[in-house]
């Protein structure tokens, strides 16, 4: 992690799974608050999927990484039903069920982010008073296969709202960023076109890279930015590649102004041109 935020790199996604492992291992959102510790700059995002992490207890693990990483988490939504036998859980049956439950754990989460008014957080020692109770919210969600009242244990996160990532071919309803892909750059133009027609605030283009040709991959993300807002980089060989991008690929987007390098204090939404978003309840109370 810190020599792809020594890079100039903008994001890293942190890939988790409760199937079968070759050992033990900790969950991605865990991990991703120990790096958090040790980088300044770098986005971090970790995987998740609903199927077995409860909307509740997830929402309340990546804000207190917002708040770790001083405004740098996102979260890749994505669906597992595999492993929800593996949890104990019922598995859904039809991509319908398994995009709504996706869906609802979105909604879920947000609307606890946003249970906290900004302004929740009182810290009057002398009066004896931390909370403003009425900047608290009930959230009163139910859905098909789980309901959450609310409100949050953790306060509003630094970024309002941490950065929902997800893949685009399962559905862009509740993201930030969607990540699309394509076998042809002709495909993956369409896939782009289709998730921006969706209204996803990004498109991101998520490409898997053998770098025997540093140059022609560098010629293609140039082709590829005038389509689509970044790119995901997965290195076949991510200790043979890292070094490769590091030094001459990034270097190369760098100089010609397609990449940008992130600030320390900068957050993961500002790095990826997001707004910090109005809290929801906030809006309705001045209405």
């Amino acid at each position: 992690m810190q020599a792809a935020e020594n890079a100039g790199f903008t994001f890293a996604t942190i890939r988790d799974s409760i199937g079968p492992g070759p050992g033990e291992r900790l969950d991605a959102t865990v991990r991703a608050g120990f790096v958090a510790a040790t980088t300044s700059t770098l986005g971090l995002v970790p995987q998740s999927a609903p199927t077995y992490a409860e909307p509740f207890h997830l929402s309340s693990q990546l804000a207190s990484l917002d708040y770790a990483s001083r405004g740098r988490a996102g979260w890749l939504a994505v669906d597992d039903p595999a492993t929800a036998r593996t949890w104990g859980a019922t598995p859904r049956e039809t991509d319908a069920e398994i995009r709504r439950e996706r869906v609802d754990a979105i909604e879920v989460a947000r609307r606890l982010w946003d249970s906290w008014e900004d302004d929740a957080v009182v810290r009057d020692y002398a009066a004896g008073k931390f909370l403003n109770r009425d900047r608290l919210h009930h959230i009163d969600f139910i859905g098909e296969t789980f309901s959450v009242q609310g409100p949050a244990i953790v306060p509003r996160p630094p970024q309002g709202q941490v950065v929902v990532f997800g893949y685009g071919a399962a559905g862009t309803e509740g993201l930030d960023v969607a990540l699309v892909s394509g076998a042809t750059l002709t495909e993956t133009r369409s896939a782009i076109d289709n998730a921006r027609a969706e209204g996803v605030s990004r498109v991101l283009v998520d490409l898997e890279v053998t770098l025997d040709t540093p140059a022609e991959l560098t010629a293609l993300l140039t082709e590829l930015s005038a389509y689509a807002d970044c790119v995901r980089l997965r290195p076949a060989v991510l200790d043979e590649d890292l070094p490769v991008l590091a030094r001459y690929v990034l270097p190369a987007l760098l100089r010609a102004g397609l990449a940008h390098r992130p600030v320390p204090g900068s957050t993961l939404r500002s790095n990826l041109g997001l707004p910090r978003p109005a809290n929801r309840y906030a809006k309705e109370l001045a209405r």
